[in-house]
């Protein structure tokens, strides 16, 4: 079994219309699993997922990282890491800005 997970909106039929089509090549039944914000939950609960960058701009960056791969301007791995690690000691600000 395939999970996809995306968002819908619940008209007031109770039927559901996905913000996005599925990608699938086959008419067939599928099972669905619905999460519902409870009470004093925000509206924008499904739209705060850090995770869920919205595709304009995840096709932004793959472009502007390839554009810098095929001109050359890359850095090593190690350098990359080494960034990551002063990003995420607990003294991260005040190197940064030494940076």
């Amino acid at each position: 079994m395939k999970a996809i997970e995306t968002t819908a909106t619940i008209n007031s039929q109770g039927q559901l219309a996905l913000d996005f089509p599925l990608a699938s090549t086959h008419n067939r039944r599928v099972r669905v699993i619905v999460l519902i914000p409870e009470e004093g939950d925000s509206d924008d609960t499904l739209a705060d997922d850090p995770d869920d960058d919205p595709i304009e701009l995840v096709a932004e960056g793959i472009r502007e990282g390839w554009q810098q791969a095929l001109t050359g301007k890359t850095r090593p791995v190690a350098q990359l890491w080494d960034r990551l690690d002063v990003e995420r000691s607990p003294s991260s600000s005040q190197l940064h800005r030494a940076l």
